[in-house]
């Protein structure tokens, strides 16, 4: 490799070689075993070498534009009679129904928008113990480079894809008449490049490729963070077979999934989001360039669900007493990090009864039609692209289904059930043709690290969000709806800039949440100044508390999307636990993306943005993408000395508050929203003031009804105060319920609660970690945070929200208590403090972390 890793290092690495070969098609074919808690099975690999495509650092759409995707043309396939080794049998039903090893006479029951329902079902394999020689036979051998950890690999070999018959069609060369590995790659590389309008075609190959038998075992070889694997004699990416077989298993431990228990007490697993991302799930190649489809079987026990990223909507099919199989497949290329799967006994919500106060499902913003019609073809690589589907275009609300556990049923139908069809038409309305053709929600387990996460066809919610109203969940449902166009459909090439993704998403919540419920110009105008104030307290808190380096939206600079000559790279602070939990892409991109808003007005900037999407959609950018197409698209009497250059120094490539955004903010006046809850904190802080018998003739106070946002910037006030009485914060709680309000809400009463010891509200903070807090140990926590009792003095360390607790000695146990109201026990800058907390203790000697921060709550 021509990469130096330092393993003290925090940055992440991708390993994979994509500058000579990429990976353009995955087959997945996995059992899922929750007793041994892991998931084995093959991944069929479908290569393309460097000589058929052209890495550029300029931008992705030059990129796209260069590429070249020739297409074969040949008759209606042959049915399929492949003599099948130690491979799955398959059936499809998909509409070429003639294979051999396809079932017989199934329909296509997909309907108008592409969705389907499953058909699937496969056998069991006999997983080889077989191990290749992971001897160093000579540097002259190519070496395929996969990014892989956490995992078990068993066996690798070719694919013998000529077994198939009638892909001998795809080969153009007559001479090529003898079964040799040129005769193979040449099937694959006709395989993987024919045209959008034949992917039914192409899915039926792949899956019989997939079940031909091998036809030589290869070496391989693993490390920390990859999976090397060479044939002998094969001297170039040309050479090396273009389709391989991995039988792996995934380990307990791995990294990329989760195995807990939902709410009902039933086993699950699910993908986390991980830092090290899918490469504990399967070896891939994670860098975001090595844009790939995909489709999957998975079997369980018949009383799971099976979901994951995927554009139709399986249903499973019955193998055997006791098992059932589901299948997924996707057309469009995403990178491998995008991959979801969550499996667990979740049942599909029904919404039973329609409320007359249910949200409409239009809203009023409605651009032109021309907004909505793309001129000539798309920019990037072809697949079935609904951008060019007429009746996509026009589609304002998607097929979608919502999953969780029974007991969640009245939340999700009381909540999240109505809310669904006005957030997707409101995005609609605002950015067009919705880039994916179905949605599936589910609610995760109550250990998810975040209120929500998005990926193609599906998308996971915090049980959070399911209490206190609809404004939690009307804004998360909304953030997580755009990064279908912003982080999925519109992807960053360098990872380092997350800010195209979560700032985005930040910024647009607001506009959909504001769209979905109807607000008349200046009440949406008032709500979203009053979220701006919430946001610019917490990037003032991020700024002090974080460091200088980490609080860099483009931290490689003219670097940014560089690789080495292989492809690989590294991720800066990729691995860094501060680095998860901090804000400041959603912050800092959220505020620039509001400040050149303002700056062109909205008409103008979303005019604009609805363009970009129709640009760049199924693309991956960089910043200066974004910000060339702006500045050239807006008026010059608009630009008022904007360029790319002043923005990259001003907004992305400094540390600190940016100099337009203090001036922005010091110039500005407080929205209505904020000065009534000022007026409200002067009450509060009068009613503290009183002494406890009152005068008779002393005018009790009246106290405006308040909104969420406006309550938790209440309390945050409130928590500057350096006392409140019991009395007070017992007003306090009756007055605004605060016990039945969003988890934000709750978030801060409990910070007031821990802060002044308002031991009468400690069922609250119980109730707060029970259900609104991620990590098992959670009982023992409790148990320490609520007994104040023994005192015994320990040190914490502080850091991003999150703290450890350190051993007391070496000859007790560990003692465990980690704050999640960082704001109560610290100042912005303070690193180490001492506190004095209940001495019980947890069995064992490992320090445990517990998690809180305003990330995970969605700002």
């Amino acid at each position: 490799m021509d990469i130096q890793l330092d393993p003290a290092r925090d940055d992440l690495p991708l390993m994979a070689n994509t500058s000579h070969i990429l990976v353009k098609h995955y087959v997945l074919d996995l059992d899922v075993d929750f007793e041994s808690q892991v998931i084995e099975g093959t991944i069929v690999l479908f290569l393309e070498d460097g000589n058929r495509f052209k890495k550029q650092n300029s931008s992705i759409k030059e990129a796209c534009q260069s590429e070249s995707n020739k297409a074969c043309k040949f008759g209606m396939p042959e049915p399929c009679h492949i003599p099948v080794t130690n491979a799955r049998t398959f059936s499809s039903e998909m509409e070429y129904s003639d294979f051999a090893i396809c079932s017989k006479g199934e329909k296509d029951t997909s309907d108008k928008d592409g969705n389907h329902d499953n058909q699937e079902h496969a056998s069991g394999i006999s997983s080889s113990k077989y191990c290749c020689d992971t001897g160093n036979h000579g540097s002259e051998d190519f070496l395929l480079v996969l990014d892989c950890c956490d995992l078990s690999v068993l066996k690798v070999e070719e694919v013998d894809v000529a077994a198939v018959p009638g892909l001998e069609k795809f080969t153009r060369s007559p001479e090529l008449t003898v079964v040799s590995e040129e005769f193979r790659n040449q099937i694959v590389r006709e395989l993987v490049t024919l045209p959008a309008n034949r992917w039914r075609e192409q899915l039926d190959y792949y899956a019989c490729c997939s079940q031909a038998p091998g036809c030589g075992d290869l070496l391989f070889d693993t490390d920390t963070w990859s999976l090397q694997i060479r044939k002998t004699g094969a001297q170039t990416a040309t050479d090396f077979p273009h389709a391989i077989r991995i039988w792996y298993k995934t380990k307990p431990e791995g990294r990329s999934v989760t195995w807990t228990s939902d709410q009902s007490g039933r086993p699950c697993v699910y993908t986390v989001g991980s830092p090290i991302n899918n490469r504990a799930l399967f070896p891939c190649q994670e860098p975001p360039v090595a844009m790939s489809t995909w489709q999957a079987t998975v079997r369980a026990a018949a009383s799971f669900v099976v979901l994951m990223s995927g554009e139709n909507s399986a249903k499973p099919t019955q193998l055997w007493e006791g098992c059932s199989s589901w299948y997924y497949y996707v057309t469009m290329p995403m990178p491998a990090s995008t991959f979801t799967i969550a499996v667990g006994c979740w049942t599909e919500m029904k919404m039973e009864t329609c409320s007359s106060n249910d949200l409409a499902t239009e809203g009023p913003f409605s651009p032109s039609e021309a907004d909505f019609r793309h001129v000539g073809v798309c920019s990037h690589t072809e697949y079935p692209c609904r951008f060019q589907n007429a009746s996509a275009t026009t589609q304002e609300i998607i097929p979608h289904r919502v999953f969780a556990p029974v007991c969640l049923t009245g939340a999700c139908q009381e909540t999240l059930l109505r809310l669904i069809p006005p957030c997707l038409s409101a995005a609609h309305s605002v950015l067009g043709t919705h880039p994916f053709s179905r949605l599936d929600v589910l609610i995760v387990p109550a250990n998810f690290p975040s209120l929500g996460m998005a990926s193609p066809h599906i998308m996971f919610l915090s049980q959070s969000i399911l209490t206190g109203g609809s404004h939690l969940c009307g804004t998360r449902l909304c953030h997580e709806i755009a990064h279908a166009w912003f982080g999925l459909a519109i992807g960053a090439r360098d990872w380092t800039e997350e800010w195209l993704s979560e700032g985005f998403a930040t910024h647009l919540e607001d506009v959909f949440w504001a769209t979905a419920q109807q607000l008349a110009p200046h009440e949406a105008w008032e709500q979203q100044e009053l979220r701006a104030c919430l946001r610019w307290r917490r990037l003032q808190d991020e700024m002090q508390c974080s460091p200088e380096e980490m609080q860099v939206l483009r931290p490689s600079k003219d670097k940014t999307g560089h690789t080495s000559d292989s492809g690989a790279s590294v991720i800066k602070h990729g691995l860094n636990l501060e680095k998860i939990f901090m804000q400041v892409h959603y912050l800092k991109g959220y505020f620039l993306l509001r400040f050149l808003a303002k700056r062109l007005g909205d008409e103008t900037y979303f005019s604009f943005l609805r363009k970009f999407v129709h640009t760049f959609h199924g693309q991956l950018i960089l910043s200066q993408d974004f910000l060339q197409m702006l500045l050239e698209n807006i008026p010059e009497e608009k630009r008022l000395e904007l360029s790319v250059e002043n923005i990259y120094q001003d907004w992305l490539e400094s540390s600190g508050i940016p100099k337009p955004l203090q001036r922005e903010r010091r110039s500005g006046a407080e929205c209505g929203l904020a000065r009534q809850v000022r007026a409200e904190v002067t009450k509060w802080i009068r009613v503290n003031r009183r002494p406890r018998k009152r005068k008779r003739r002393e005018k009790e106070e009246v106290f405006e009804k308040l909104l969420p946002d406006q309550l938790v910037l209440l309390l945050e006030h409130l928590l500057e105060q350096k006392t409140l009485s019991p009395r007070t914060l017992q007003s306090l709680q009756r007055t605004y319920h605060l016990q039945d309000q969003d988890a934000e809400v709750r978030h801060r009463w409990c910070e007031l609660i821990v802060k002044h010891k308002f031991t009468k509200a400690y069922k609250s903070v119980e109730r707060f970690l029970q259900e609104d807090q991620e990590r098992p140990q959670r009982d023992s926590f409790i148990r320490l945070l609520l007994a104040w009792g023994t005192r015994l003095e320990l040190t914490l360390d502080i850091k991003g929200g999150i703290m450890w607790l350190l051993k007391p000695s070496a000859h007790s146990p560990v003692h465990v208590l980690v704050l999640l109201f960082p704001r109560v026990w610290s100042q912005p800058g303070t690193h180490k403090r001492q506190i004095l907390v209940n001495a019980a203790s947890l069995p064992g000697g490992r320090l445990l972390p517990w998690i809180w921060s305003e990330a995970a709550m969605g700002f």
